[in-house]
């Protein structure tokens, strides 16, 4: 269970997971010594997992987003290639009509038609896809 000041030096980091201990120790109130502490501790809980950036992207040419919801058989439909491929960036099972959400990032509509060609030949479990294509990138967190 975290605690108000693990709370505030989360609350830092999530906005720049790079920050000195010096500044979450002035940002928050806590001893520098502390806040190392709590960090190590959080880390080793596992409540944080990594370290990480936010990337632009149109800087990057990603500004192509797409939302994917899959319908599957009975048998296991996602495998390790799907789970690995540098355009998914997050798979989430839900409940509904369907059973899985992709987040996928492309650079073109084009580079998208070609994963999604590719997608359906190589996955037999999968009955049915619906896509959604982003318009606007309002919000987007790491």
């Amino acid at each position: 269970m975290l605690d108000k000041k693990d709370e505030l030096i989360i609350k830092v980091l999530k906005e720049n997971s790079r920050i000195p201990i010096r500044d979450i120790a002035k940002k928050t109130g806590i001893r520098p010594s502390t806040v190392h502490e709590r960090i190590k501790k959080l880390i080793k809980k596992g409540v944080i997992e990594k370290f990480t950036l936010k990337l632009n992207n149109k800087a990057v040419g990603e500004n192509f987003i797409v939302f994917m919801l899959i319908k599957g058989g009975t048998t296991e439909y996602i495998n390790t290639k799907i789970i690995n491929n540098e355009k998914v960036r997050d798979i989430f099972g839900i409940t509904g009509e369907y059973d899985l959400l992709l987040k996928l990032k492309f650079k073109d509509v084009e580079e998208f038609n070609k994963f999604l060609i590719k997608f359906r030949k190589e996955q037999k479990g999968v009955r049915q896809t619906y896509t959604m294509v982003t318009t606007a990138d309002i919000k987007e967190e790491v």
